[in-house]
């Protein structure tokens, strides 16, 4: 894995106060699902200086998680100014987290 999913999490009202485009990436690092996703998911925000791209460990007890309704890994949810405008589970495909990103504003 080129960056592993970090166990330390931003509050939830520390996200929904960070500005611009931000690419909320949840899973854990011995997901199968997650380890075929990831090149996805950096193809789709390489190049992208406008997009802050946080890879969150997801899991029981992790209130972020829980927060934004975390369901199967990865999940990836875009926020516009603190505000989810987009979320894709399990990409297949670079272009299904560029559509996301499009919807902020960010592709």
């Amino acid at each position: 894995m080129s960056t592993p999913y970090e166990t330390a999490q931003p509050e939830r009202s520390a996200v929904a106060a960070m500005p611009g485009t931000v690419l909320l990436d949840f899973g854990t690092n011995w997901c199968g699902y997650c380890r075929a996703a990831e090149p996805l998911i950096d193809r789709a925000v390489a190049g992208s200086d406008a997009v802050q791209h946080l890879k969150v460990e997801d899991g029981p007890g992790r209130v972020l998680g829980r927060a934004f309704r975390v369901k199967l890994w990865p999940t990836v949810v875009v926020l516009k100014d603190g505000q989810e405008v987009a979320r894709v589970v399990r990409p297949v495909s670079a272009d299904e987290v560029r559509v996301a990103l499009a919807q902020a504003g960010a592709a």
